[in-house]
């Protein structure tokens, strides 16, 4: 099964292909959509559509697994991400794409067996899972293949590997 994870955000949207079969996992491209931050805000949600669009087209992935939002400070943030979210899900709607979507809490729940789990912890278990030399960078590119691989788990222990 070909995964494709992503961290949404507004100025950095990360992303993570993995190939999952048999209860072992492989990187197949990860990184991140990079938005310049002087931009129009339409503009910006062009180019995460754009880019997003053709990262599905490239890999043509099973399913998409996306972190849901979670803000309890500034609104105007929260506002602008969702927005970007939705160019995302849209993307992924027009490919077909089934979509699936994890909180923070799941995510950590699945990768280290502790939903406060600390980041340091996140990222040592997607290096240790995908057999990287060292974490990914930016920070939402590891955090994306986390989600990748939180959707891969939740298949195999909801369904079985296929």
């Amino acid at each position: 099964m070909v995964i494709l994870g992503i961290d949404p955000g507004l100025a950095t949207v990360g992303y993570g292909i993995i190939a999952a079969e048999g209860g072992s996992f492989r990187a197949l491209e990860y990184g991140a959509v990079i938005t310049k931050p002087h931009a129009l805000l339409e503009k910006r949600i062009r180019q995460i559509y754009d880019d997003v669009l053709a990262i599905l087209k490239r890999h043509k992935p099973d399913v998409v697994a996306i972190e849901e939002l979670f803000f309890n400070k500034n609104a105007k943030t929260a506002i602008d991400v969702a927005q970007c979210r939705g160019a995302i899900l849209l993307a992924a709607e027009q490919c077909g794409v089934d979509i699936y979507e994890y909180t923070p809490l799941q995510i950590k729940q699945n990768l280290v067996g502790y939903g406060r789990a600390e980041k340091g912890q996140i990222m040592y278990m997607t290096k240790l899972l995908l057999h990287l030399d060292e974490v990914p960078k930016p920070d939402d590119t590891a955090d994306a293949l986390a989600i990748a691989i939180c959707h891969a788990n939740f298949v195999s222990h909801n369904y079985g590997w296929r």
